[in-house]
């Protein structure tokens, strides 16, 4: 065991896959000499040369195509998107291409790519670098997401998401990546389609994901030394909904709350809520309480920034009122 930084969690999973397979390789904005807007491809050009770390112009439709096409011709990209806010000028080639070849070829092409950079709300990045975009994407058939939260599973999540055949939108948080934790030192793959139980408990199911955990989490704290013993599960795949996992806790505990920080119209959230009042109404004792981002474009200003999103003193607020 190793203690490892979350961006160089990733990095290690980068280079581990590219020396493992020649057909790996990363494009993006400044992901060669610079290393990346957070050092996750720091020096790998050192090692695998300019066209395997390949510096692209500002033009996120045109490379994300051009990765694309690679994956058809049996390549697997690594697109880095300096901000993920960015990638919405490649809707048109994640939806249309990345998402639809697979089945509009009738299976002749597979689209081997994954598409990661940081997002989220970060400290006074303003409402354009704090985008979610697992909202946008999520009516998207034919993609996989994917959000790590701890260098331990970033690793081990990125690793698998470069060996699938299938387009993975990988996100990660923008403040997340000066985390640290002990990693083990041999190789360790996880599956991209299971929610994690981070505690386990009997009275209330927190859902949440990506830095959201971390506000959960210091929640919890607090709430477990009133006497209360929420379960908190962190969701991971995004798309698809690991509902297994959520119904077997929602089954012991009979309460949810969701935790997210993306926008509450349309939201991951949202899907959790109709997915379980559709097939799963009867397991609950109480409404699905929900906590996410306010509908307006997130401010420059810290003190509104952290009025737009869940903190953990909502979080407790939330958790007492469902138990009272």
């Amino acid at each position: 065991m190793a203690e490892v930084t979350f961006f160089n969690a990733l990095r290690e999973a980068i280079d581990e896959e590219m020396e493992r397979d020649p057909a790996v390789y990363v494009l993006g904005e400044d992901v060669g000499h610079y290393g990346g807007s957070y050092k996750v491809t720091k020096d790998l050009y050192k090692k695998y040369g300019d066209l395997r770390l390949l510096d692209t112009p500002i033009a996120e439709n045109s490379f994300t195509g051009l990765a694309i096409g690679s994956a058809m011709t049996g390549l697997r990209p690594i697109v880095e998107g300096m901000n993920m806010g960015f990638l919405l000028l490649a809707f048109n080639q994640i939806s249309n291409n990345a998402g639809m070849l697979r089945y509009t070829s009738g299976g002749n092409f597979k689209i081997p790519i994954v598409i990661r950079g940081p997002g989220g709300v970060g400290r006074n990045l303003g409402a354009e670098h704090s985008q979610r975009l697992e909202t946008y994407f999520q009516a998207v058939p034919g993609i996989k997401m994917v959000a790590c939260s701890t260098p331990y599973n970033a690793k081990g999540l990125l690793k698998s998401a470069i060996r699938n055949d299938n387009p993975i939108l990988f996100f990660e948080h923008v403040l997340l990546y000066n985390l640290k934790e002990d990693i083990p030192d041999e190789e360790y793959l996880l599956p991209l389609d299971k929610a994690e139980i981070v505690r386990e408990g009997s009275d209330v199911t927190i859902l949440t994901y990506s830095r959201m955990r971390y506000h959960v989490l210091k929640a919890v704290e607090t709430l477990v030394d009133k006497g209360y013993d929420p379960e908190v599960i962190d969701l991971i795949s995004l798309k698809p909904l690991d509902l297994e996992t959520i119904v077997t806790s929602l089954r012991k505990t009979h309460r949810i709350v969701i935790v997210e920080e993306g926008m509450r119209c349309a939201s991951i959230g949202s899907e959790i809520i109709a997915s379980i009042n559709d097939n799963y109404f009867d397991e609950l004792d109480a409404p699905i309480v929900r906590l996410a981002a306010l509908d307006v474009p997130t401010p420059y200003n810290g003190g509104l920034e952290n009025l737009t999103i869940p903190q953990p003193e909502d979080v407790i607020a939330a958790v007492e009122k469902l138990l009272a």
